[in-house]
């Protein structure tokens, strides 16, 4: 391990409120004192606040508004010794699963690396320059612990061009597989697909509403390849429809339905349009899993005002005893924030609410503490009385 004295370090500027201070691993460019070289953009840097009290170590990047991001509370070199501690801890985590995060980010202390599985495939991003300079060596050291076939690398995200890297589309021979996750099968495309090729953040909400879906007629809204749909139907649901935007995702979900031997009626559509002409009663369970609607602090309002218009229809059209499973996955729109906005939805639609489950998001996307941003998957499962 590196001594304090060999590592260079970024100062914070006295008498500005900086979150780093209270252990946010961030800290933005115009917090510090002086901008540390180019020289330094992938490599670390010590950090300390403007008395001197050191923050901890964390990767550079003079080309990102984001210029430290911390991955160590101490003097810790950013060096393959130390990123093999790092990736064996992140595997440890997970035990043996081949279907899950690998690795997360922050929350495995290695800022910007996302790493997902799905059996013999590994799906990565690589986000921050630290990450992308090694991303060979951290590509084989996976490959290597995890005995996996291949590893695709995604480089289509945006958050790519803030930290000066180049945005392009994957590039991979490895085709589109089906995969069979918690009983059901599921079409991953490892380069095509949304995120990393599947959403593995609502597993165990599939299964759980499942549970409370046998004989119910569900309507699985927002609902990309039909996850909660396919889980209801196979757990013994009197029936599924399926409502997404997306043709491609209709088209996956009518290709799952087949592969797995069950009827899901999937239609492609807008939801909020789907939802305004939706009957009373047509539903026993509807489940809304929208993509973010705030994915910025200044869209926060407008975020609201969707979430409410859904939940509000959702609840108009649910017969008594009926279930609403509604999800947020908007970080910044917190639990107490979506809580109060469905409170509002039931007021207005003249609806009780019975709490049956809080949803978050699952043990292998881990949440940091001093990191709210690692926390993003909210939900709740009510009965309507």
């Amino acid at each position: 391990m590196e001594a304090l004295s060999h590592l260079p370090t970024l100062r914070l500027k006295p008498g500005k409120r900086c979150r780093a201070a209270g252990g946010h691993p961030w800290v933005f460019a115009g917090e510090v004192a002086e901008l540390p070289p180019s020289s330094l953009d992938g490599g670390a840097a010590l950090c300390r606040d403007a008395r001197g009290r050191l923050l901890g170590t964390g990767i550079v990047n003079t080309r990102s508004q984001i210029i430290w991001r911390k991955f160590s509370s101490r003097a810790e070199a950013w060096d393959e010794a130390a990123l093999a501690r790092r990736l064996a801890a992140a595997l440890d985590r997970r035990g043996k699963a081949r279907v899950a995060r690998l690795v997360w980010s922050e929350s495995d202390g290695i800022p910007g690396l996302t790493v997902d599985r799905f059996g013999d495939v590994l799906v990565g991003q690589a986000l921050t320059r630290a990450v992308e300079d090694r991303r060979g060596w951290i590509g084989a050291q996976l490959l290597a612990a995890t005995g996996a076939a291949a590893l695709v690398w995604r480089d289509e995200a945006p958050v790519r061009a803030k930290e000066g890297l180049e945005v392009r589309e994957a590039s991979s021979s490895v085709e589109p597989f089906w995969l069979e996750i918690d009983g059901v099968e599921f079409r991953i495309d490892p380069s095509g697909g949304q995120k990393t090729g599947f959403y593995l953040d609502q597993r165990g909400q599939y299964l759980r509403v499942a549970a409370l879906a046998r004989g119910r007629r569900v309507l699985d809204c927002f609902c990309n390849q039909g996850g909660f749909a396919l889980h209801a139907m196979k757990a013994g649901a009197a029936s599924a429809v399926g409502v997404d935007a997306s043709a491609s995702a209709v088209a996956s979900g009518r290709e799952a339905a087949r592969r797995n031997g069950v009827s899901v009626e999937f239609i492609e559509a807008n939801v909020f349009d789907y939802l305004k002409t939706l009957p009373a009663e047509r539903f026993d369970l509807i489940v809304l899993d929208p993509p973010p609607f705030a994915p910025g602090k200044d869209r926060v309002a407008g975020a609201l005002r969707g979430y409410k218009e859904i939940n509000l229809r959702a609840l108009k059209a649910l017969p008594p005893g009926g279930i609403l499973a509604t999800y947020a996955c908007s970080h910044h729109i917190g639990h107490e924030v979506f809580q109060a906005m469905l409170a509002e939805s039931a007021q207005d639609a003249g609806r009780t609410l019975r709490l049956l489950e809080i949803a978050r998001q699952p043990e292998d996307h881990p949440v940091m503490f001093h990191f709210p941003e690692s926390e993003y998957l909210r939900g709740f499962v009510v009965e309507a009385g």
